[in-house]
Parts: C-alpha cells; sequence; structure tokens
C-alpha cells in the first residue's frame, strides 16, 4: 500500500497511540495493572448522577430519539453553548457569548485544529511552530502536527522540595519567541507532572502572547471549574488573545468526547468551518447528557465537592504507598501533585532508559508511560532527565494502584542493584 506524507505521518507508531493500544489491551486483560492511561475513574456519585440524567432523558418525550436522531450544527448543540456561556460570564466574569464557543470530538480533535491553524506552512512560503514554554507537556500534542519539526521547546527550571518532592517553572530567560512562533501553548494542570502553572507564569506567558500578537493557547482539560482537578490556588484566564480549551472527559465522561473551545469570535467560526468539513457536526451525546448540569451550575459543585476531593486523596494515598515502597532505597523523586490524575515520577542516574523500565514492566503486567514522548520540541536535545521519568496514573482502583506501586519499586531497585 502506497501512502501519501499524511497517511505516512499520522500512520508511524506515536506515543499518543502506544498509550491507547495499552489501554486496549488493559481492557480486554484482567491480569493487567492498567497505570499508564487517561481514564478518568469511575466515582460512584458521578455515575449515579450520569445514570439519572440518562433516565431523564428517556422519560423526556421525543429527547432521546432527538438526541441521538438529529445533527446538531457545525459549532455543536447550541442549548449547551447558550448554558455554558451564560455560566462563565456568571463565574468569572468572561466577556462572552455563544459566539465565542466551538465544540469539538473531544480535546485531541480541538488541538489538531488549533495547532494546524496557527503553525505549519503558510501561504507565503513561511513556516511557524507551536511554542511549548514548559516541557514535559502532553503526550497527545507530539504529532498532530500536519508537518514535521512543528515544535519548539526549553527544558524547565526544576525546583526540589522537601519530602521526594520536586517542581518545574517556566525558564522564561531562555524563552525564544521569533517569527517562526504561531501559538503559545501550556496545559493546566499539566498533563504528565500534574504541574500547575502559577498565576504570574500565566500572566507572563500571555503578556509574551499579546506582544508576539500570537494566540495563547489554554489546555484546561483538568481545570476549572470543571472538572476542577486542581489542589492549589489558580486563577482562570481568558481574554480575547486567548484560546481556553475544555473537555467533559474528565468530568467522567470521557467516551462522549465532548471538547469545548473558547476564543474570540474568529476563531470559534473556523473550529465551526473544520467541524463542518471533517465531521459535518461535533457529535452531541455530551452536550445533552451535561446540559442541565451547566443551567443548574450543579457541574460545578460535582466537580467541587466530588471530583476534587476524590482525586486529591487518592493523590495523597499513592504519595504514601511511594514512600513506603521506595523509601530511600535508590534516587527517586516526584513531582508536587497539584491537579489531574498523574504522578510523575523521576529516578535520577536511572541506568536504564525508561523506555526499558516500561517493557520490563509491562512484563510484569504492569503498565505506566515513559516519560521520553512527553517532549515534544525537544527530540534532539540528549538531556538524560527525559529517559528518567515515568508516567504513572492514579485514577484506578485502590488495589490496582497499590500493587502498581509495588512492582514499579521493586523492578526499579532491580535495576539500581
Amino acid at each position: 500500500m502506497k501512502l501519501s506524507k499524511f497517511g505516512e505521518k499520522f500512520t508511524r507508531k506515536a506515543g499518543i497511540t502506544q498509550l491507547m493500544d495499552d489501554l486496549g489491551e488493559a481492557m480486554t486483560n484482567s491480569s493487567m495493572l492498567m497505570l499508564g492511561g487517561g481514564n478518568p475513574a469511575h466515582i460512584p456519585a458521578m455515575q449515579q448522577r450520569f445514570r439519572e440524567r440518562m433516565e431523564q432523558i428517556l422519560a423526556e418525550e421525543s429527547a432521546f430519539e432527538k438526541m441521538i436522531g438529529n445533527y446538531d450544527g457545525a459549532r455543536g448543540n447550541a442549548p449547551f453553548i447558550e448554558a455554558l456561556a451564560e455560566m462563565l460570564r456568571g463565574k468569572f466574569g468572561w466577556d462572552i457569548g455563544p459566539e465565542n464557543i466551538a465544540l469539538t470530538n473531544g480535546s485531541q480533535n480541538a488541538f489538531f485544529y488549533l495547532f494546524n491553524l496557527f503553525a505549519g506552512e503558510f501561504s507565503d512560503g513561511t513556516a511557524k511552530k507551536v511554542l511549548l514554554p514548559l516541557t514535559p507537556e502532553y503526550i497527545g500534542y507530539a504529532d498532530v502536527g500536519l508537518i514535521d519539526n512543528f515544535f519548539a521547546a526549553s527544558r524547565p527550571v526544576i525546583q526540589t522540595l522537601e519530602n521526594r518532592l520536586f517542581k518545574y517553572h517556566v525558564d522564561f530567560q531562555s524563552l525564544e519567541t521569533g517569527d517562526d512562533i504561531g501559538a503559545i501553548c501550556v496545559s493546566r494542570p499539566t498533563n504528565p507532572t500534574g504541574n500547575v502553572l502559577t498565576d504570574e507564569e500565566i500572566e507572563h506567558l500571555d503578556t509574551i502572547a499579546r506582544e508576539n500578537d500570537i494566540p495563547f493557547i489554554i489546555d484546561n482539560a483538568y481545570g476549572t471549574p470543571f472538572p476542577n482537578i486542581i489542589f492549589t490556588e489558580a486563577q482562570p484566564l481568558w481574554n480575547p488573545n486567548t484560546v481556553v480549551c475544555m473537555s467533559l472527559s474528565k468530568f467522567g465522561l470521557p467516551n462522549m468526547r465532548t471538547g469545548i473551545v473558547i476564543a474570540r469570535e474568529e476563531i470559534a467560526a473556523a473550529i465551526s468551518d473544520i467541524n463542518g468539513v471533517m465531521n459535518l457536526a461535533p457529535g452531541g451525546l455530551g452536550a445533552q447528557m451535561a446540559i442541565e448540569l451547566v443551567r443548574s451550575g450543579e457541574i460545578m459543585q460535582m466537580s467541587r465537592e466530588i471530583v476534587k476531593p476524590y482525586y486529591e486523596h487518592k493523590a495523597l494515598q499513592a504519595l504514601e504507598w511511594l514512600h513506603e515502597e521506595l523509601g530511600d532505597s535508590v534516587p527517586w523523586r516526584v513531582h508536587k501533585p497539584e491537579g489531574a490524575i498523574f504522578l510523575w515520577l523521576w529516578f535520577e542516574g536511572l541506568p536504564c532508559p525508561a523506555a526499558e523500565l516500561y517493557e520490563r514492566l509491562k512484563a510484569r503486567n504492569t503498565l505506566v508511560i515513559p516519560g521520553h514522548h512527553f517532549f515534544p520540541g525537544l527530540e534532539k536535545d540528549d538531556w538524560a532527565h527525559k529517559h528518567e521519568c515515568i508516567r504513572v496514573t492514579y485514577a484506578q482502583d485502590e488495589a490496582v494502584v497499590r500493587e502498581g506501586i509495588r512492582i514499579i519499586a521493586d523492578e526499579v531497585k532491580r535495576i539500581f542493584t
């Protein structure tokens, strides 16, 4: 089979496809400890509310038939968009209306659109990149560009903390934004590390973006006001130069594939236009499931009172288990968990690459993600740190996480001895 350049690029083995392949394998292998994927937890109180919401839809005359039988517009479900705009105006005072919002088939879909809108090849023959000012960054960004050499990035500043914690910060002294940068993007909280950029860092990046007349894209898939998996103080930001991307996935509806783009009117309109070409319209099941939760504000209450404390407890519990299993036996640190659903483990001086550790753990039915996949823009940088880290999810059942941490610790000890 002879493929086009597009076909060759998107059929290459990528980190995100490895993650999803592993996720699929774990779903069919009951003995696999799935500590690598990004599935949110099945929180009982959330599952019960979703079941109630579906029953309401089924009980309402014609509601179910319309939900599964009618296309929405290319921008997405209009009543949901109107309700969301009203909620965000009331909650944050953002000067937005329905014209500032477009839905997509999940955040991954949104970033494919946005990144290729602002970076890649231009009609004047120039090429631009997406700047990731803080790496490691989300594995799903790495391969969405239509051309190679799509990202620019720099190493972070590493702040060491007590109790084997550390934290990444943006190295503004090394950050370069030349004419070849088409957009700046950060995730907050950051996947894979659980890092939350400080308000000062966000404001500084916003200033840089506006000074360079390029959009500042904030991936808010884990952030406030929903799903609010954020354990530290952080103020949200939106202005006409920012693009805030949200999702229903980590709220508990990942299979509904509902991404949300909040941007100035012409950007939202562009997303709608691409939707029309690529999908006709984004799927509307998630919007229909969540609309009443948005209208009532319950989506914020549930995120604040159920989702956030659930994951915060699991993060602290996983930290305790790491200390119990690893102790002082090997050089290790974990990024301060400030949000999201992952722990980012750093084994400084690891005698083998994290990719080999991944394979050894996989042979013991324990799946993690090796760290080198999370450094788009630094592929040619020989920084050893990239190969000393792994991402571990703590969103799975307690017994799975506990046993997985035990196996990880045991294997790492074997490698260091």
